[in-house]
């Protein structure tokens, strides 16, 4: 495996879970196919049937579902050394398109190394099925957000979300996190328009809270930002003992 594929996954791993010297061995001794991909590109399909997971190694991506009428709501966002269809080695038909946000990195790992490596490293396996329950976790937590909070602390939500989450893997510096997403797709996440996205994002900045250059969010008041979402980071696990 290239060595920045099983760097990114053992630094999101282990900020959730102990892995010992064998368990390490093992990821880095994994085969895995590396593709670079622009963004805007579909990895997986909804209806497919892959057979193999995919790893983001640098970049970012999401979820999403399309209606009928082609009305997307983007289910989540994932950041470098997640495995966003680990689903996929048990549901072998995708129920949603995962798509990337920006130019990604990323790694194919097939279903039969996983199934392999799940055997003979259980500790490895728990890990791994830690990391889907905490994924869980967060869906839970972006549907009361879209559905039960306000459009300002909804925002406020997201962003506090994935400082916290960028910075246990070492991406942020003194608040800021660079994250190049269009203001649709940021829309798409909140279940916003892409003008009322504009209006909460002006009125954060407005109060001090969050500045915005191209590509780089920048929290200047991470605890009026987490009182103004109601922010318990509780549902993120972010540490091996929670």
């Amino acid at each position: 495996m290239p060595a920045n594929l099983a760097a990114a996954l053992i630094t999101k791993l282990t900020v959730s879970n102990d892995l010992d010297a064998d368990d390490i061995r093992a990821i880095q001794s994994l085969r895995i196919r590396e593709r670079h991909l622009d963004a805007g590109q579909i990895i997986v399909a909804d209806g497919e049937r892959p057979t193999d997971c995919c790893l983001i190694a640098d970049g970012f991506a999401f979820r999403s579902k399309t209606t009928a009428d082609g009305e997307r709501q983007v289910l989540s966002i994932h950041i470098p050394g997640e495995i966003p269809d680990l689903q996929s080695l048990h549901l072998k038909v995708m129920d949603h398109d995962l798509v990337t946000v920006t130019r990604c990195n990323l790694g194919f790992i097939s279903h039969d190394d996983l199934r392999v490596i799940n055997q003979r490293r259980p500790n490895l396996a728990a890990a791994l099925w830690r990391e889907t329950l905490i994924d869980g976790a967060i869906f839970r937590e972006w549907i009361v957000n879209v559905g039960r909070r306000e459009a300002t602390p909804r925002m406020a939500h997201l962003l506090i979300e994935l400082h916290r989450r960028l910075t246990a893997i070492g991406h942020t510096r003194n608040g800021e996190f660079g994250l190049p997403i269009t203001q649709a797709d940021l829309g798409d996440c909140l279940g916003l328009s892409v003008v009322h996205t504009n209006r909460v994002l002006q009125n954060l900045r407005k109060e001090g809270l969050v500045t915005v250059s191209r590509s780089e969010f920048h929290i200047l008041k991470p605890r009026e930002m987490e009182e103004l979402a109601g922010f318990d980071p509780t549902y993120l696990h972010l540490s091996p003992s929670t």
